[in-house]
């Protein structure tokens, strides 16, 4: 049985200080990670003090927003609009949670190669998901 995606209300994040930049550059339709100029890594999620080095210098950068989907789960019983959430794992080694959208929910595989789209949510934000490509 073919399960289609349909757009569902997605609420407003809850913010943490620092969040800002991220949430602004998304409105832009910009997807962004933290970066440490000091050991190069990338990392997810944001934080202010590097997870690989402690530097305090991390900084916004402007990511690919391509990856492949490491594992997923399509929720059909949670409210009247099935939907999937996957950690996807992104060009720039890190892994993160998100929604898939924009696909035939019964076609989504695990390695499957995704790009980010944004979707409105409440408040006037816009949220990151991917799609397949």
């Amino acid at each position: 049985m073919s399960t289609p995606y349909q757009d569902r209300d997605l609420p407003a994040p809850a913010l943490n200080p620092g969040d800002e930049a991220y949430f602004d550059a998304a409105r832009e339709g910009r997807f962004m990670l933290k970066r440490c100029p000091d050991c190069g890594e990338y990392h997810w999620y944001p934080r202010p003090l590097c997870p690989f080095c402690l530097s305090d210098r991390t900084e916004w950068v402007e990511a690919k927003g391509t990856g492949e989907i490491y594992t997923f789960s399509v929720t059909r019983r949670a409210g009247p609009i099935p939907y999937a959430i996957a950690h996807v794992t992104l060009d720039e080694g890190v892994t993160m949670m998100s929604n898939i959208v924009d696909c035939d929910l019964d076609d989504i595989r695990v390695g499957q190669r995704v790009t980010v789209v944004f979707k409105a949510a409440a408040d006037g934000f816009m949220l990151p998901c991917f799609k397949p490509l």
